[in-house]
């Protein structure tokens, strides 16, 4: 008994595949019958080569006496550790200078605080920064009247429940209650991962219109360049659109509401919250008065969940660019000479033909009695896909 599977029609392909990737693969393959078969019009769309799975050679390749990937990500650790290093000096070079004419500032402030009131010990005004500084770093305002702001109401807290599970962490504002803080681990073990899950779902929708555009530009430009290039020019558009919209758009209308933020330090805040560095020198919605607090608060949250789904689609379509994987180079199948756009697409088509995965690719399954396993014309239907053979 043999049992056939045949591959879907072209429209069971996913949507958000890229035109133009999918390789040819040969209609009679040695030891290939438990793998299905592309329909033939899928080895027809094939118009930049015929890709086929990689197939390593015996012997890994080494550099002095390492494995080749073992002695690139050494080098690369090197190069990360140096490249810290110096910017580490950069930043001291930097700030050394802007910190201490804060000192002298507050030195000078100081004396004059003391000089004009001559009743107050410097010890008591010791004892009170200390109180200020304790407070600013609970997240606790001292400006103006104490009870004008809250940092646990629920635009506020809306924000903060937000900024964890998306792990920007701003710090600005953290629990400080035993409790408080034995709930913010519990729903971060929970949410942390549920956002994930979540904005890898956008990241596949967006991929769909994201492939469209790709698929325009290959038909377009494919006669003239080569699949490499658009793909890079692919990429620099996705670049100029998300750094428009999420970036250069929306810190002009943070410079317009905040108080204090020039264009650099709102443009600055749009880097450190989508790339979820989070330092939380700077934080919307926090100043003094605020208008529609809540309100102003909830239009950021869902800016940023946005913002931060752009950005792992970018990832997304960097690193489906063999060429620019720089981390193709730290894999142990490196070791084996192949090329990294076919060690690509061999895996996409492993997880999605291959192993049978793919929710949208149906099978059609039929039993024939045969004494042997082997293929044989009348298997394949006239005018239609080969199919393979699982005994």
């Amino acid at each position: 008994m043999t049992l056939n599977m045949t591959a879907g029609d072209p429209e069971d392909i996913p949507e958000s595949t890229p035109c133009g990737i999918y390789p040819s693969i040969p209609e009679s393959t040695p030891s290939s019958s438990h793998l299905h078969r592309f329909p033939h019009s899928v080895q027809r769309s094939t118009t930049y080569g015929s890709l086929l799975l990689p197939l390593p050679s015996s012997t890994p390749h080494t550099l002095f006496g390492f494995r080749r990937s073992t002695f690139f990500l050494l080098i690369f650790i090197i190069v990360y550790v140096l490249s810290l290093c110096l910017i580490s000096i950069a930043l001291s070079t930097l700030e050394s200078k802007t910190e201490l004419q804060v000192k002298k500032r507050f030195a000078i402030a100081r004396d004059k605080f003391l000089a004009d009131h001559s009743t107050v010990e410097a010890e008591d005004l010791e004892s009170f920064i200390k109180e200020v500084v304790n407070a600013q770093i609970h997240g606790v305002s001292v400006f103006g009247n104490l009870t004008t702001t809250e940092n646990w109401s629920f635009g506020q807290s809306f924000f903060f429940a937000a900024t964890v599970v998306t792990t920007i962490g701003y710090g600005h504002v953290h629990p400080l209650s035993e409790s408080g803080k034995l709930f913010c681990i519990m729903f971060a073990l929970v949410g942390v991962p549920f956002t994930i899950v979540l904005l890898t779902s956008f990241v596949e929708r967006l991929k769909i219109p994201c492939n469209v555009v790709l698929c325009f530009l290959m038909d377009k430009l494919s006669h003239l360049y080569q699949p490499f290039y658009i793909r890079v020019l692919h990429l620099l558009c996705l670049i100029l659109f998300i750094l428009v919209i999420f970036f250069l758009l929306p810190s002009w209308v943070f410079m317009a509401i905040e108080p204090g933020w020039g264009y650099l330090d709102s443009i600055y805040y749009c880097f450190i919250s989508l790339t979820s560095i989070g330092l939380g020198d700077f934080i919307p919605g926090d100043a003094p008065k605020q208008e529609y607090r809540t309100l102003y608060k909830a239009i950021t949250t869902v800016y940023l969940y946005v913002g931060l789904s752009f950005m792992m689609l970018l990832l997304s379509v960097y690193s489906d660019i063999p060429q620019l994987n720089l981390g193709f180079s730290f894999l142990s199948v490196s070791d084996y000479g192949s090329d990294p756009e076919r060690i690509g697409i061999g895996h996409y088509l492993h997880k999605n033909y291959l192993s049978g995965g793919g929710e949208n690719i149906r099978h059609v399954r039929r039993v024939i009695s045969r004494p042997d396993d082997v293929s044989s014309p009348e298997d394949i239907t006239p005018g239609g896909p080969p199919h393979s053979h699982i005994p």
